[in-house]
């Protein structure tokens, strides 16, 4: 978990691209992302499943077992993971970490507050190197009340970092940093708020992606496969056959997106 941690307390925030598989993640990994997380949006589209009901548990550790090997620093999102029960909760986290990956990303769902304490509490006991991100979801699924309780809560047992997700106002967000006291602060990119240098202005030490990069990806697909229909011809760029074969080796060592 060290130098996983450590991105967390380096001189800039931690700018965290969510990946959707394994071409996904060594092409983000290939243009010096130290470290790549998982999309649990993605995952479930993938297989046509819901996101955020815990559906996904075996897709999820499918892909981290594609990836934990791969030359970068892996978190893995497990919604709440996949159970209410914390001992099951743990049973994933040994499974992911076992797989390679440094971090996990548990979400409330804005339940109750005792039982991700109990959550992360559980992980920590069974996967000390493993990095807890705990989420509270008061801004994605309610009107923020409750954020600094919760955020808290969550730090004092045991989370080494707090993920809100949908929390863009600066004042807000400069107060929840002062409030979690060194503890990192974990926001959402929104293309509609703060900027990066922005965010880190207000002290946040992690930004996450989320599905961004994934739902962008779809968008792009759709926009050339009309385009083409059309009569016209695509724009943007796309790596080429041999680069994404080259994407598809078992080794991390001398890969290059351009070759």
């Amino acid at each position: 978990m060290s130098d996983f941690a450590g991105l967390h307390h380096a001189d800039g925030p931690l700018l965290l691209p969510n990946a959707w598989d394994h071409a996904s993640a060594l092409a983000l990994a290939a243009h010096g992302f130290p470290a790549v997380g998982t999309t649990s949006l993605a995952v479930a589209a993938a297989a046509g499943l819901p996101d955020g009901e815990g559906a996904t548990r075996r897709e999820t550790l499918r892909l981290a077992r594609t990836l934990g090997p791969e030359p970068f620093l892996l978190s893995v999102d497990a919604e709440g993971g996949f159970a209410d029960d914390p001992d099951e909760v743990a049973e994933l986290a040994r499974e992911l970490y076992a797989l390679g990956a440094a971090g996990i990303n548990l979400e409330d769902g804005l339940g109750p507050v005792d039982r991700h304490t109990a959550k992360i509490a559980a992980v920590r006991a069974a996967a000390p190197g493993l990095f807890v991100n705990a989420r509270t979801d008061t801004y994605w699924l309610g009107d923020g009340e409750g954020t600094t309780e919760r955020a808290l809560a969550y730090r004092d047992a045991g989370a080494h970092g707090v993920f809100v997700p949908g929390l863009t106002e600066p004042r807000r967000t400069a107060a929840l940093v002062s409030a979690l006291d060194g503890v990192p602060l974990n926001v959402l990119y929104s293309p509609a708020g703060p900027s990066v240098p922005r965010l880190a202005d207000l002290g946040v030490r992690r930004i996450s992606l989320g599905s961004l990069l994934y739902r962008r990806a779809l968008g792009a697909a759709v926009e050339t496969a009309a385009a083409i229909r059309a009569g016209r011809k695509p724009e943007g760029t796309a790596p080429s056959y041999e680069e994404i074969q080259r994407l598809g080796g078992r080794t991390g060592e001398g890969r290059s997106w351009y070759g």
